[in-house]
């Protein structure tokens, strides 16, 4: 009987090498692919260029394993795809996030239908993420997208904007391993990955930093810093089906009035709220946080420490249009609640939540309030180990 065929995203890491490995082991038909999303060499912190250094690591990789190796370009789509809309965010004030929408864009769809016209069952990568199916009373069989074994790895939110189409084509090798095993394993087997560090760069485009992408496409435009006194009251919140949500859409519309002007700022679109770094404001008795932005008066409001009040809310709001259910067989209607668990950041460790559908939207209403819900990231919300759905936050 013919073996499976899985093409593996060779990336030139560790974990996706070991995917290979393990693919192989297990007896598929085994071809990698590296994807060249970016060639753009002026944005680069360097003259080396990393993407041909990750090439060359992931070819070697395959020579070792004895696998067919092919590059793929899929710079335009990239641009087009993540980051046109990228900069489109950051102009309004929001802050994407890169890696969810690389993974919805373009490796789990233009990278997995180059894979399928290649004669592909599947499409494998690295991420520390497992699947499990299962077959219901209709007889259709639902995909679920369960959390890494390791949980200090769990990469499940990188891809909780995955559909049943997407999930039911992908197998994640390692997602059951610690990542020390996987670099053991890698050592026995002498692939040349073994000892490499983790990426930190954007989703594919190598060793740049995302200040310094920013900085080279939008323009600075100088603009004041306005620090709120953290026993300053904003309005009061609106009551929603007798409950009181003050979301992150609910802008706290801070002016010029409620706060003090201790500093000056290149641009408000190059920040985001809970950063610290980039301030450049001195003489405070705690460190400063950006408590909220305004990108049409170009204004920074800041808070002292990490408990300013500004910094926490209770509830997000998610627009109708950007409500995404990876169990659309869950997925509630408008007056229906759920109770779940959600995560607003990687590697967030899980919070209780409910989940309100209404007309306008989808509201999470966390137990606790957290800190520095962000416009334009992803929660996403889990019943035990298995992610559910996620959405884009107002």
């Amino acid at each position: 009987m013919k073996s499976k065929r899985v093409v593996v995203g060779l990336s030139g890491g560790v974990d996706s090498s070991v995917a290979a490995f393990l693919l192989k082991k297990a007896g598929y038909d085994v071809v990698g692919l590296f994807m060249k999303n970016w060639h753009d060499e002026s944005v680069t912190l360097s003259n080396e260029c990393p993407w041909l250094e990750d090439s060359n690591d992931a070819m070697l990789v395959a020579e070792k394993l004895g696998i067919p190796f092919q590059t793929v370009d899929l710079s335009n789509e990239y641009k087009e795809r993540i980051v046109d809309y990228m900069f489109d965010e950051y102009a309004k004030g929001r802050t994407p996030n890169p890696d969810i929408l690389c993974n919805r864009e373009i490796k789990f769809d233009v990278f997995l239908k180059i894979a399928l016209s290649l004669g592909a069952d599947y499409v494998a990568t690295g991420h520390y993420c497992q699947k499990s199916q299962f077959t219901d009373s209709t007889g259709k069989q639902v995909h679920q997208l369960l959390s890494g074994e390791d949980r200090n790895k769990d990469q499940s939110y990188f891809l909780c904007q995955l559909d049943q189409q997407q999930l039911s084509k992908i197998l994640f090798p390692i997602g059951h391993l610690q990542k020390a095993e996987v670099r053991e394993i890698a050592t026995t087997q002498n692939l040349v990955t073994a000892d490499k560090k983790d990426s930190q760069g954007l989703c594919f485009i190598g060793k740049v930093s995302l200040p310094d992408f920013l900085q080279q496409q939008l323009k600075p435009k100088k603009g004041e810093i306005i620090e709120i006194s953290s026993d300053f009251e904003p309005y009061q919140n609106p009551q929603k089906g007798g409950k009181t949500l003050q979301t992150r859409s609910d802008k706290l519309q801070y002016s010029r009035e409620d706060g003090t002007l201790v500093g000056e700022h290149d641009g408000a679109h190059f920040f985001t709220v809970g950063q610290r770094k980039g301030l450049r404001v001195g003489g405070m008795v705690e460190p400063l946080f950006v408590i909220d932005t305004d990108v049409e008066t170009n204004t920074i409001f800041v808070g002292q420490g990490k408990q300013h009040p500004g910094l926490y809310r209770e509830a997000l709001k998610i627009n109708i249009a950007e409500i995404h259910w990876v169990r659309q067989d869950l997925s509630i209607s408008s007056g229906e609640t759920l109770e779940v668990l959600a995560r607003i950041r990687y590697r967030q460790p899980l919070q209780k939540a409910t989940l309100y559908q209404t007309e306008e939207g989808l509201y999470v209403l966390f137990e606790k309030p957290q800190s520095s819900i962000t416009s334009g990231q992803f929660v996403a919300w889990y019943l035990d180990n298995e992610l559910l759905g996620s959405g884009v936050i107002n």
